[in-house]
């Protein structure tokens, strides 16, 4: 019972209504559902394994999509270089752009309110420091310092540990480079309620400032980090895919889209386009379902907007 009254609470509500009235937002939905659904259920739905060496056959390399003349029923969208079938190749691949984006964001999203919520809160010098950090940070574009921070560990780790770590790494570069955005905004939205009713009495009856901040300040500042998350995720899949071109994201043994995207690409102009133009449209339609998304989040949550 108590979760039938949620679930009619969900289908009534404001965000609901404005979801079901937007058929972009709609078709946006889907879109990303399946390009997710697809990627996280890929050990299970894909035809085939695309990493398992002893399955591939050199001899069903370049086939082209299954409409071809040439091509096979077994390979809906051909094979790569390697034999590799396209279809579950673009699903595993999207498993691993959409961890590395998942996880980029929440390290941003970490480090981001941390700061935001010590910035705005604790003001003074506190405030100071660590905005100056930021605008500092917001003068050098991300695929600049993941770079940076990719040639730094190469150089100071030993060679043989380069694969193993490679997506930690990205991971990590990625993260560290977008939590500016998290931080203003927290930090506004902290000036805003630090000087409200609710936290003055919290202060008065001798609540540390620590706990005022999570507990009470932190839940009324989420609303602005979840459509900026959610933003960033279309971003962070899409720097990951351009690193991974560049030839310094994850390593060719666990595949990203921009990875295939890359190895078609020298392809590309010998006949066999399918190799990298398939990778390319499963990359622009989650970066582009998941943007949309959120902008639809924005306006919804905009108050001034209902």
């Amino acid at each position: 019972m108590a979760q039938a009254n949620v679930i009619r609470r969900a289908l009534d509500s404001d965000l609901w209504y404005s979801f079901t009235r937007s058929p972009i937002t709609v078709a946006s939905a889907i879109v990303a559902l399946i390009c997710v659904g697809g990627a996280v259920l890929a050990p299970w739905i894909a035809p085939h394994n695309p990493f398992d060496l002893a399955s591939l056959q050199l001899m069903d390399a370049f086939k082209p999509p299954a409409w071809d003349a040439d091509g096979d029923p077994n390979y809906v969208l051909g094979t790569d270089d390697q034999g590799r079938d396209m279809l579950s190749a673009i699903m595993y691949g999207a498993r691993v752009s959409l961890l590395v984006g998942f996880f980029a964001v929440l390290l941003s999203v970490s480090i981001g309110i941390t700061a935001g919520l010590a910035a705005g809160y604790l003001g003074g010098t506190v405030d100071a420091v660590l905005m100056r950090i930021a605008d500092i940070k917001l003068t050098f574009p991300t695929i600049l310092i993941a770079l940076l921070i990719d040639g730094v560990v190469r150089a100071a780790l030993p060679r043989e540990t380069h694969d193993q770590i490679a997506l930690y790494v990205v991971i990590f570069a990625i993260g560290i480079s977008n939590w500016p955005s998290f931080a203003r905004t927290v930090r506004g939205s902290t000036l805003v309620e630090r000087n409200k009713e609710y936290v003055q009495a919290a202060r008065i009856i001798g609540v540390s400032r620590a706990r005022i901040m999570v507990s009470h300040v932190l839940p009324n500042v989420l609303g602005p980090v979840l459509v900026i998350a959610t933003l960033n995720l279309g971003f962070a899949v899409l720097a990951e895919a351009t690193l991974s071109f560049l030839g310094v994201g994850v390593p060719p043994t666990q595949p990203s889209l921009g990875t295939l995207i890359r190895i078609g690409n020298d392809f590309l102009f010998s006949g066999e386009w399918w190799i990298t133009i398939f990778p390319g449209i499963a990359l622009i339609l989650l970066v582009l379902s998941v943007n949309l998304l959120g902008d639809w989040l924005r306006d919804a949550l905009n108050p001034k907007l209902r």
